[in-house]
């Protein structure tokens, strides 16, 4: 059997976080939100919160990792998309954004990883 592609490799690794956060008591409320502006892999309530979440993976940390790779025009997409979806809201709850970093086999949940 051949090895999964990119896009499979993504989507694993997003259903590996998925199956994490909602263990930590995280609900999902949307996934692979896209619109014109950029893409949220996971939209997750915290409470009374609204949790915009980036997967990101590597194979290890060489070159700064899995977070390194959420570079600023990543984030500016992150943040556009962010926004969109809260228009299409009636109320605008608390919001954060969390990034789940995959190097090779560790994962690492991180809590508001930038600011709206």
């Amino acid at each position: 059997m051949p090895p999964p592609d990119k896009r499979e490799q993504g989507r694993l690794a997003e259903d590996d976080a998925l199956a994490y956060l909602l263990l930590q008591g995280l609900k999902l409320v949307e996934r692979n939100f896209l619109c014109k502006g950029g893409e949220l892999d996971l939209i997750m309530r915290d409470g009374k919160s609204i949790v915009f979440i980036e997967v990101r993976q590597r194979a290890s940390k060489d070159f700064g990792g899995a977070l390194a790779s959420i570079t600023p025009t990543k984030q500016r997409r992150m943040t556009r998309a962010a926004q969109t979806w809260l228009l299409s809201q009636k109320h605008t709850p608390p919001c954060r954004f969390d990034a789940v970093a995959i190097d090779g086999g560790r994962m690492e949940w991180l809590k508001n990883v930038l600011d709206m």
